[in-house]
């Protein structure tokens, strides 16, 4: 396991050929920081160039897959010059990342996936959830653009019209309602979570290799064209948006457990 021996927020263990990948900030609800969203930039990568696993399985410490972005982080994005020049380079290569790592690369939501979790989940290749669990992109409910991946996802899975109607309000859905449009592939109990993905996992490792790895990679030919095309200006949009007054407040907000009131800035003013 020498390849993720200096991870620090990302834990790794094998079960035979499947490689489970588990973000490892519980008392956050796996929520990035600087640190994970780092490794998130790079491990893709790694897993690729992991000569000992077949198939992936990426879930969560704890009772969330991650709860996108965590909120002291963002405000230190805010208060440095050019703070989000790095955080734009590095969610390019999650992206890019999930997109080119040709071994299958299961999502197990055990719990919520909002945000960046949401969009990291959506680029997995097959994404099972656990009921209870919810999904959603909430970016606009802290005064950002869905940029760091969600306006390239969403539509591809569920149409233009719907990944609107959620992108634009952050409404959150049940791991039904996801898998009932497309969203996700499968909604199942929270008991059965572990044994259906494990399954699957092993469903695949016993396939040919080369076959559904190359079939995968053929398959993101057209994703990885659009992600291309649409990823640098949506974070152009984002970086944008983190100097905005609007941003600012909902941060302050969430830190002192009240709505926040937005509107500082109108189209035209």
């Amino acid at each position: 396991m020498a390849l993720f021996d200096d991870y620090q927020a990302i834990l790794f263990r094998r079960r035979g050929r499947v490689l489970e990948v588990t973000l490892n900030r519980p008392e956050k609800l796996n929520a990035t920081d600087a640190v994970l969203h780092a490794e998130l930039a790079r491990v893709f990568v790694d897993i690729s160039n992991d000569p000992e696993s077949d198939v992936v399985v990426l879930t969560g410490a704890g009772r969330a897959f991650s709860a996108g972005g965590d909120i002291g982080w963002m405000q230190e994005m805010i208060d440095r010059e050019n703070g989000f020049d790095q955080t734009a380079r590095e969610a390019k290569q999650i992206v890019f990342g999930l997109i080119d790592c040709e071994k299958p690369v299961i999502a197990k939501m055990n719990g919520h996936a909002t945000g960046l979790g949401a969009t990291i989940a959506l680029f997995c290749d097959v994404i099972f959830a656990a009921e209870h669990a919810k999904i959603g992109d909430p970016h606009v409910s802290i005064g950002f653009v869905a940029g760091d991946g969600g306006a390239v996802i969403w539509p591809q899975l569920i149409g233009y019209a719907r990944a609107k109607e959620y992108l634009l309000t952050g409404d959150m859905m049940t791991a039904h309602q996801a898998a009932q449009m497309g969203l996700i592939n499968h909604a199942v109990p929270a008991d059965e979570l572990d044994a259906r993905v494990d399954a699957f996992a092993d469903k695949l490792v016993a396939g040919a290799t080369q076959a559904i790895r190359w079939t995968k990679m053929s398959v993101n030919i057209g994703l990885r064209d659009l992600a291309t095309s649409i990823m640098d200006a949506s974070l152009a949009y984002e970086a944008r948006s983190n100097d905005t007054p609007d941003h600012q407040e909902a941060v302050r907000a969430f830190a002192e457990k009240r709505a926040p009131v937005f509107g500082h800035a109108r189209a035209g003013t």
